[in-house]
């Protein structure tokens, strides 16, 4: 198995603050994709994201508010079916600290390595979101190659 790891710290703002940005609708909307349907505030709940180029939906398996947002992913891509999405989240001095895994790839594909590049630009649109109040979501995130 195979995992994305990324690391981001984010001034400004609280725990709360960085929890609703990833367990509500408009927070969502505002750093990952316009093409957000759906509330993550409940485990159970299923969480649609349409991107130009596809989509999946995501289940809610675990909220400890303010600390832990994980989904499984239930419906995508062939490569994402079988993993699971996580933000662990601390203070640590003046920052809070996103650990972001997403975890149980079968192998390290080639769509594996365009993941984790926009994982990473999306964990800091999820940053300038909360530290500067716009973010970068789909449609208007970089791309970064012929698949998006």
């Amino acid at each position: 198995m195979a995992d994305i790891l990324h690391r981001v710290g984010i001034k400004s703002t609280s725990l709360q603050k960085v929890y609703q940005a990833i367990t509500t609708r408009d927070g969502l909307a505002g750093w990952w994709t316009a093409g957000t349907n759906g509330e993550g505030d409940k485990v159970g709940n299923t969480i649609e994201f349409r991107f130009g180029a596809g989509g999946f939906d995501m289940k809610v398996t675990d909220l400890t508010a303010p600390a832990l947002v994980e989904w499984e992913v239930a419906q995508g891509p062939e490569e994402w079916i079988g993993t699971s999405i996580r933000f662990e989240l601390n203070q640590d001095g003046e920052y809070i600290i996103v650990l972001f895994k997403h975890l149980n790839w079968k192998e390290s594909v080639e769509f594996m390595h365009h993941c984790s590049t926009k994982w990473a630009i999306f964990l800091m649109s999820l940053k300038s979101l909360l530290e500067t109040g716009k973010g970068n979501p789909d449609p208007l995130d970089i791309k970064i190659d012929n698949w998006n």
